[in-house]
């Protein structure tokens, strides 16, 4: 009798972990090359889903722990492709999106504009990613390049989660409260950062009183797995200095399910607080829907982004900011003139 008991216990646990295997899965590898699909959000999920492949697949798991990191947006170290260095691919997203002109002003910007065609503009585009957040920019490059009709792209989150609340007509998308909405691939979920807990109302009211801008982060969702392991899978950018996917709880009916959200400023992260030590912890405020692909196709069409030719970059014939090494001589001193 006992060991039928026990036979049956291995039976069932077997059963269990088969279908964990069958329904658990990171759903990026099966989108890498469903890039030009007819359908708007497997395109975003597919080209979000190719960054965090390329960065080594970092991500935080559904109880908010960075469980996989690989390289940093500062470093030189080579991307999955083994050609590309880290920062200039924050430097790509920045020239792809069509927002690095809007930057001009910005100490660095220039020297991204050449960065990977001059290896003297190195140390001042370096710079200029690790200064200028580019979250939203990460978002902007995936609409763009998903050519995502309707999308204005921004290197403020709270641009595009404005539109959605003020011009629902003109915008890609519904603007819902995440407490109730159901998630799907191609949506965005918002956070606004720092400060005590909006939510979704006290965002609302920010939006309306026409206060000026907030600071936010939005993930992209990539997919959504309500009756197999019970997550949803986001990705954004500038996420533990990467391109990071999120996993999030939902229950079988699709909505969130314990999405941790962050009440207030409260005790923040440290030794003796652990409890409050949860990257998935933010103030969640907004669920960006993403209108069905009849709605989209009424939209102004998406302008496709064109990269700058490397032939159409002159070569410097000195440096200021020199590489070691670099067979471009360092420019001359200015001369100094001595008053009379």
């Amino acid at each position: 009798m006992h060991r039928k008991i026990v036979a049956g216990a291995i039976y069932c646990v077997a059963i269990v972990l088969a279908a964990g295997t069958v329904h658990a899965a990171d759903v990026c590898p099966a989108l890498r090359l469903q890039s030009a699909s007819p359908d708007p959000a497997t395109r975003i999920a597919a080209f979000a889903c190719n960054e965090n492949l390329l960065w080594y697949r970092p991500f935080i798991d559904a109880n908010g722990r960075v469980a996989s990191t690989t390289v940093a947006e500062a470093e030189s170290s080579l991307l999955a492709d083994h050609a590309t260095e880290t920062w200039q691919r924050v430097a790509d997203y920045w020239r792809q999106s069509g927002l690095l002109p809007q930057m001009s002003r910005f100490p660095g910007a220039e020297a991204c504009a050449l960065a990977g065609h001059d290896i003297a503009s190195a140390p001042a585009c370096r710079a200029f990613v690790i200064d200028n957040p580019w979250s939203a920019v990460f978002v902007s490059y995936v609409m763009t390049k998903a050519l995502l009709p309707g999308f204005r792209p921004s290197a403020t989150h709270f641009d595009y989660v404005r539109d959605a609340w003020l011009h629902p007509d003109a915008s890609p998308f519904l603007y819902l409260d995440p407490s109730t909405a159901k998630p799907a691939t191609g949506d965005l979920l918002c956070a606004v950062r720092g400060g005590s807990g909006r939510g979704y109302p006290g965002l609302v009211a920010a939006i309306d009183t026409g206060g000026g801008s907030l600071n936010m982060h939005c993930d992209i969702i990539v997919g959504v797995n309500p009756g197999g392991d019970g997550k949803v899978y986001l990705i954004g950018g500038n996420v533990q200095q990467g391109v990071t996917m999120r996993l999030l709880n939902v229950n079988r009916l699709g909505n969130f399910w314990g999405l941790p959200q962050r009440a207030g400023t409260g005790s923040g992260c440290s030794p003796d607080n652990i409890a409050s030590c949860n990257f998935n912890r933010q103030d969640w405020a907004v669920l960006l829907k993403l209108k069905p692909a009849a709605a989209l196709a009424q939209l102004a069409p998406a302008i496709p982004s064109v990269p700058q030719p490397a032939t159409s970059v002159q070569p410097k014939t000195c440096c200021i900011y020199c590489v070691l090494g670099s067979p471009v001589p360092r420019c001359p001193a200015p001369e100094v003139t001595t008053p009379p």
